[in-house]
């Protein structure tokens, strides 16, 4: 049966803002209080989906989630009208409001670790929305999360939706960015590898910065998934790596298919992991193990050029794979010079494309970030809900709907303004009849 990988994009919120909010994540930091641009965010995050659409893959979308969390509010014990809420949150916590107003969960990647069909012992998808409980601005999307994902893949012949793992520091879970997933072809038995920061269960060597997925977590989500053991591998990232800037394994490596990209720091115990790596795909495929050294690309310019979170792809029609990266990757000399060497190297990665996802790189995500691998078969598509797959004319009405919607410009300081609250629902209220979402949706609409 033909399976394909169908990319999962969040939309960017109205609300896109730099507040500084992401301990360990350095351009989130870095850019802290500058002007960000909502619009042009959005519109380039919609430019890249159009951009693999164009190409010939299965795209969908992941709507925004509401935003500023009023609920949030009034769980910490504001009160009156929503304007109210906020107004007395502002006057009193402006950075809990930052925190409830951030559009995080436009990172599609850390909304899930998703399992496919051919690895699991039942034959379906196994997918576990992530708790993200780390981060205080992103604990609080995973219930929305499964509720989008719910309204993405609703059918559970073919798709299991896990509730989130318990919001334990023990079983702290940052989704699909800490998970790759290699294989000879998406519809073939792979081995699936789980990257963790640290065990809850030892602190030594724990690097400064957040830790943000345990092994614990990923554990817990392959049981789920009835994982063959011998096929599944759990590996330890850097925490050297961590401390520079690579607060995901998605910023030091990126894997599809037999392909496995990733820097010399990635991984505890390097050449271990390789070797597992090779155990466990023993009688599939043969693993493309592709090494990029800390002599070639340092570490702090791989961070900064994101040059791993790219999105490593298999174009329909196509013998060799696209690396998408960003465009900060050809402005960092180190990580431009590497990408003429791999295309020359005769290795299966045949083109590299660049896109401009400024507004997003700013917060700390890529192309990789913004994306949610689904692999299904074609009974499984089927079954998608149509209205969150992208075709020319949708696209054209979110372009539409962006430009009448989103702020040319915001900065920390407006997230206080009930006049945000009031345009980001009405863009919310129009989304949900452009997605096909209902009316009550969104919180806001029920209440």
């Amino acid at each position: 049966m033909t399976t394909v990988e169908v990319n999962f994009d969040g939309l960017i919120g109205p609300t896109h803002n730099y507040a500084g909010l992401s301990i360990g994540n350095l351009a989130s930091v870095g850019h802290a209080g500058v002007v960000a641009h909502p619009k042009a965010a959005a519109l380039q995050g919609l430019a890249k989906m159009k951009l693999l659409l164009d190409l010939g893959l299965v795209q969908g979308i992941l709507p925004p989630q509401e935003r500023p969390a009023i609920r949030r509010l009034r769980e910490l014990g504001f009160q009156g009208t929503d304007e109210a809420v906020l107004e007395r949150a502002w006057a009193t916590d402006p950075a809990l409001v930052a925190r409830v107003s951030s559009a995080s969960s436009m990172w599609a990647a850390n909304a899930a670790t998703v399992c496919p069909e051919p690895d699991t012992a039942d034959g379906r998808v196994h997918i576990t929305p992530a708790n993200l409980l780390t981060m205080p601005h992103r604990a609080i999307e995973c219930l929305e999360t499964a509720r989008a994902l719910a309204h993405a893949l609703p059918d559970p012949e073919y798709v299991v939706l896990h509730p989130p793992l318990p919001t334990h520091a023990d079983f702290a879970d940052e989704g699909a960015a800490n998970h790759v997933r290699l294989c000879s072809a998406h519809g073939e038995r792979g081995v699936e590898i789980f990257v963790y920061g640290r065990s809850a269960y030892d602190r030594t060597g724990q690097p400064v910065f957040p830790a943000r997925q345990t092994l614990q977590a990923s554990q817990a989500i392959a049981r789920r998934a009835g994982l063959e053991p011998r096929r599944t591998l759990f590996v330890r990232q850097s925490p050297a790596g961590i401390d520079a800037g690579a607060f995901h394994a998605d910023v030091v490596a990126v894997g599809t298919e037999s392909t496995l990209l990733f820097h010399e720091t990635a991984f505890v115990d390097k050449r271990a992991v390789l070797d597992a790596i090779r155990r466990a795909a023993d009688g599939l495929f043969e693993p493309e193990l592709i090494e990029v050294p800390e002599a070639d690309v340092p570490i702090a310019d791989a961070v900064r050029s994101y040059l791993f979170n790219a999105q490593l792809l298999r174009i329909p029609g196509t013998e060799k794979k696209l690396l998408l990266a960003p465009l900060e990757t050809i402005e960092v000399d180190s990580s431009r010079a590497f990408c003429d060497r791999l295309l020359a190297s005769g290795a299966s990665i045949g083109e590299v494309r660049h896109t401009d996802l400024r507004q997003s790189m700013q917060n700390g995500g890529g192309p990789a970030c913004l994306r949610l691998r689904v692999v299904l078969n074609v009974a499984a598509l089927e079954r998608v809900n149509p209205s969150l797959l992208l075709d020319q004319a949708l696209h054209a009405r979110l372009v539409s709907w962006v430009d009448r919607h989103y702020r040319d410009a915001l900065v920390p300081d407006d997230l206080g303004d009930r006049a945000l609250l009031r345009e980001s629902r009405e863009a919310l209220d129009e989304l949900t009849r452009l997605l096909g979402l209902g009316g009550d949706y969104y919180g806001f609409q029920r209440c």
